[in-house]
């Protein structure tokens, strides 16, 4: 069954609350809220106010920047965030690529290698310390003595992970590892430190994926829309790409069209690579239920 997520971050606190409440009434599995800091809100602190005026929808961060974050923090965060969940928490954790958060931090971005390690190092500290486990790290990546988190404790046994990104060593450790793999379809990040290329191409896709077959796959849908014209909606993409619209709409990160042409491209790109799980932004918030509908009575 396709579950969706949404992903927003707070604009004021009636808004938030009010994003928060229709996302659980519309069917979303999941609300996420990005982690950039300087750039937008505390994820874990938006979270928990979600967490207050629901009572189903899982909350978690897409996603922490691990290179900026020390376990011990993070497993606070984490398990505070559970505790007043009522067992809803999910940990998000990726590798960051933003020059500009290390540097606010007092540190200077690491080279690709560097930061594949520190991820690792990270995602499985954080993890033990969720665990209950007293953590002992000492490696040139991370640091850590004798660190146990005694409270506050989580409400769930094992706290889900979910990790994002595209580098090919992460996707192997998540698919050892992670509950759910977020695939945003980004390449080599751009000298900016924020806009990157993109892995858009089926063949791409099928080389990226094919080793994480029979895993739970997250696609971040950086364009959704419900449409009669495509084209006009995927002007920029066709532009920015060099893909045809045909092509655009064949991949798991453009959803375009009538919301039973959606339902079919879901379905499509189940049978094709496996993606069960679609993280969505605003924009979709108004459209979803339909969706889940749709995508009902295809298997009805």
């Amino acid at each position: 069954m396709t579950a969706f997520a949404l992903q927003a971050v707070p604009e004021n606190a009636a808004e938030w609350l009010a994003t928060a409440r229709r996302a659980e009434e519309a069917g979303f599995d999941t609300l996420l809220s990005a982690d950039h800091p300087g750039a937008c809100t505390a994820p874990h602190v938006a979270l928990a106010a979600a967490a207050a005026v629901t009572s189903r929808i899982r909350l978690g961060a897409y996603v922490v920047n691990a290179g900026v974050r020390e376990p011990m923090l993070l497993a606070t965060d984490v398990a505070t965030l559970d505790l007043i969940s009522g067992g809803r928490a999910i940990l998000g954790i990726g590798a960051g690529h933003t020059p500009a958060e290390w540097a606010a931090v007092g540190l200077t971005r690491p080279d690709v290698r560097g930061r594949v390690d520190r991820c690792i190092a990270v995602a499985e500290a954080t993890r033990r310390l969720l665990a209950g486990e007293e953590v002992t790290v000492d490696s040139p990546v991370l640091r850590m003595t004798g660190a146990v988190l005694k409270k506050p404790r989580p409400v769930q046994e094992r706290v889900p992970l979910l990790f994002g990104g595209g580098n090919t060593r992460l996707l192997r450790w998540a698919a050892e590892n992670a509950d759910i793999i977020g695939l945003g379809g980004m390449g080599k990040t751009r000298p900016d430190g924020h806009q990157h290329d993109v892995r858009w191409q089926l063949d791409e896709i099928d080389e990226q994926v094919d080793p994480l077959r029979g895993k739970t796959l997250e696609a971040l849908v950086q364009h959704f829309a419900v449409t009669d014209d495509p084209a006009t909606e995927l002007k920029e993409f066709t532009d920015y790409t060099g893909m045809s619209v045909d092509e655009l709409r064949q991949i798991p990160y453009v959803l375009v069209g009538t919301i039973e042409e959606i339902a079919g491209q879901i379905r499509e790109n189940e049978r094709r690579w496996g993606i069960t799980r679609y993280a969505l932004r605003r924009p979709a918030l108004e459209h979803v239920a339909d969706l889940i509908a749709a995508l009902g009575a295809g298997q009805s």
